[in-house]
């Protein structure tokens, strides 16, 4: 057993790094204070230029090399700069940090702070050998050994990514539009799957047409289908919707319904505000994947033995009775898996809301921030540290379901 272990270690090993990699490395970048700028390596810089004008022989010129590091923010170590002077050039003078091999100079320039800037200047004098034939001292191009400091993978980390999330005016609210477009847009797929599913297992004509309709929404591009509810809901003359509601005297004037964040509503004497944009994203979540959640619940009807229902029906029990107390139970294994995987896939959803509101109006949620952070504002430190929080929240979730979730009675 321990040498078929040993066999299988290295697959094991592939495997836990393929998933376990990009966590981590996440969970690294947490801590470091980078930004998209970090990603491209520091480098040296150099113009080199003869300054000076060389017509006689004797006339005496420098060649300069300014050189400056490219970041502002790293340092680069241990820079070493080779350069081929002219042969034809009396050289004079060099500087303190060069030696010179015949035409060959090497300068050892030590480290390079974020920013620095310096120049190194060699004294030369002009030969009748240079005049008769001038060279361009860029013709040979210096160059550099150096290494670069890599913010990724240096020593420095600090915490103030997790506290501007964590203080972020708006974290809470964020937060909050999170939960409610994740659980509701969860639990109405689910619902409206379990309707589907209940009807497509009755057998009637025309069933295989309607279970392919139904499954459209789910299989259909996505950019195609948020860009029809986009056209669908413009609150211009060219919205259906609006249209088809003024037409009917439902409404005095166009919605916004992607634009609007809230609208007051009054019932029962209580007033609230109902979050518009947020809510119709959530019905756009609940249309395009409660087609998933009717193949799986169909597939677990289609499994169920008859017998118990011929027996109830014999019984006198109603078909919501049978639904009750025989369907539901059976189904709520394959419903908490579906929850579960829901609740995952939809707090983890980024491009239904992107396309559809751009995260405006109160449909920001901590995916959308998360690419506001990287990318919009550059800061992918503060990016990966709301990517951990969305781990976290996921995993508390995981742990708390697989404690208290439902066996299937199967």
């Amino acid at each position: 057993m321990r040498f078929a272990y040993m066999l299988l270690l290295p697959t094991f090993l592939i495997v836990l790094s393929v998933v376990l990699f990009p966590l981590v490395a996440n969970v690294w970048i947490s801590f470091k204070p980078v930004t998209l700028g970090d990603l491209r390596a520091p480098s040296i810089l150099v113009n080199e230029r003869l300054m000076g004008d060389l017509e006689a022989v004797g006339d005496e010129a420098d060649i300069r090399y300014r050189i400056r590091n490219s970041s502002r923010q790293s340092d680069i170590a241990d820079v070493f700069m080779t350069d081929t002077l002219p042969a034809s050039l009396d050289i004079l003078s060099i500087d303190e940090h060069c030696t010179l091999d015949g035409a060959a100079l090497a300068c050892d320039l030590g480290d390079y702070e974020a920013g620095k800037r310096e120049d190194i200047i060699v004294h030369v004098a002009a030969t009748q050998a240079f005049l008769d034939e001038p060279i361009n001292v860029k013709d040979t191009e210096s160059a550099f050994e150096f290494e670069p400091e890599n913010i990724l993978t240096n020593d420095d980390f600090t915490l103030e990514n997790f506290r501007k999330v964590f203080n972020a005016s708006d974290f809470w609210q964020v937060l909050w539009a999170s939960l409610y477009y994740t659980i509701a847009g969860t639990v109405g797929a689910l619902v409206m799957g379990l309707f589907a599913a209940q009807l497509m297992n009755m057998t009637f004509r025309g069933r295989s047409f309607l279970r392919g309709l139904y499954l459209s929404p789910y299989v259909a591009p996505v950019i195609a289908v948020a860009l029809a509810w986009v056209l669908l809901l413009d609150p211009g003359p060219g919205g259906t919707l609006n249209a088809l509601l003024l037409q009917l005297g439902v409404i005095d004037g166009p919605i916004s319904f992607l634009g609007q964040r809230v609208a007051e509503i009054n019932f029962l004497g209580l007033t609230f505000d109902f979050p518009v944009a947020l809510t119709v994203v959530i019905i756009f979540e609940i249309w395009r994947y409660f087609p998933l959640a009717m193949l799986f619940i169909l597939a677990r009807m289609q499994s169920m033995s008859t017998d118990i229902y011929e027996a109830a029906e014999i019984d006198g029990a109603t078909p919501i009775q049978q639904f009750r107390f025989i369907s539901l139970p059976q189904l709520m294994g394959i419903m908490a898996v579906l929850f579960l995987l829901r609740f995952i896939w939809t707090f983890n959803k980024f491009d239904d809301i992107f396309l559809l509101t751009g995260g405006a109006a109160g449909t920001r949620t901590l995916t959308v921030n998360v690419y506001e952070q990287a990318f919009a504002v550059s800061n992918l430190g503060a990016g990966a540290a709301v990517a951990v929080v969305v781990f976290l929240i996921l995993l508390f979730f995981s742990v708390i379901f697989f404690k208290f979730s439902p066996e299937d009675d199967a």
